[in-house]
């Protein structure tokens, strides 16, 4: 697989993407477009760029606040509406005249959602992994304790300490409590010290933790009975995205795209009610669930991703879509 890597100036705003090389004479090729979540870089899809190098243009960037891209010291431009329009931005520049595959997983599902709802021109079809819904998500923080605690992370994350939690003893947060495998051999000596070097990025821990700084609305970190977790509310940077359930919103994002989710069921962050009746929201939506799978679905069963991906991408469209 050859990889050029490239920068793109978005709204000032400096882009590290990595793209496969490519003849002039093959610019028809379909582009898949490959976004990576937290805490993760462009090399998280290593395997899918490899497979699909080979008959698609494949593009993976850096998120803004991540490894190589800028990042923008402000929150505001984490929000998830301004993350919508920048990355839209991205894809209509490296993608000017065709509708491009879209590619993603945890934070980069979180914006791929809406994208598609919101910019439907700029993609063909969708593919999730692991990154629940933003409707869904919002009706199971409301109703789900399971996921409230499942989700109380978050609020370890956006608090006062953050940067020194995931920095402290050479990344052990996130190497013991985020990157957790079903497969132990997944992340290996040489992975983890690739995503340290990743993480060393001056100004990388800050910027990935912006997008959670950002959220608009999350749920109390308090048990159900009133009484307090390990950690306080008090202690947030941004207190008053902290809501009661009943002051939580349920947007309402609807995509027509023809869409397919991968769904690892031993994720730690996400309930796997968040896709009952996903079809309220995304009528064309097929679902394919990995039992023994964690939320790092495209590290623990790539050959599996790739030919589901594969095919998915290989179905014809209906004359209507």
């Amino acid at each position: 697989m050859a990889l050029a890597h490239k920068y793109t100036l978005v709204d000032d705003v400096k882009i590290h993407y990595v793209e496969s090389a490519y003849k002039s004479d093959e610019k028809s090729l379909s582009t898949i477009v490959f976004l990576h979540g937290f805490p993760e870089y462009w090399g998280a899809w290593h395997k899918q760029l490899d497979y699909f190098s080979t008959h698609y243009r494949v593009v993976a960037p850096d998120l803004p606040g991540y490894n190589l891209s800028d990042k923008p010291t402000e929150i505001s431009f984490y929000a998830v509406p301004n993350l919508i329009a920048f990355m839209a931005k991205f894809i209509a520049a490296i993608s000017p005249c065709q509708s491009v595959i879209l590619v993603a997983h945890d934070w980069g599902g979180a914006i791929a959602w809406p994208l598609a709802a919101f910019h439907p021109q700029l993609i063909s079809k969708l593919i999730i992994l692991n990154a629940a819904h933003p409707s869904t998500f919002t009706r199971e923080m409301i109703n789900n304790p399971i996921q409230r605690q499942k989700s109380a992370y978050i609020h370890q994350l956006i608090s006062v300490s953050g940067e020194s939690l995931l920095s402290n003893n050479d990344y052990r947060y996130l190497i013991e409590k985020i990157m957790v495998s079903s497969k132990a051999d997944v992340f290996t000596d040489e992975r983890r010290a690739q995503y340290r070097q990743v993480w060393r990025q001056q100004g990388a821990i800050n910027g990935m933790l912006q997008y959670y700084r950002a959220m608009p609305q999350l749920a109390s970190s308090h048990s159900d009975n009133g009484s307090p977790q390990a950690f306080d509310d008090k202690y947030l940077v941004k207190s008053n995205q902290v809501k009661n359930t009943s002051d939580i919103k349920i947007p309402n994002i609807r995509i027509n795209h023809p869409t397919l989710v991968l769904w690892g069921e031993q994720d730690l962050a996400f309930v796997n009610e968040n896709f009952d009746n996903i079809t309220h929201y995304v009528p064309n939506c097929s679902l394919i669930r990995f039992p023994n799978t964690s939320h790092w679905l495209q590290h623990e069963r790539p050959d599996e991703v790739n030919s589901a991906i594969d095919a998915f991408i290989n179905q014809p469209l209906l004359s209507n879509q």
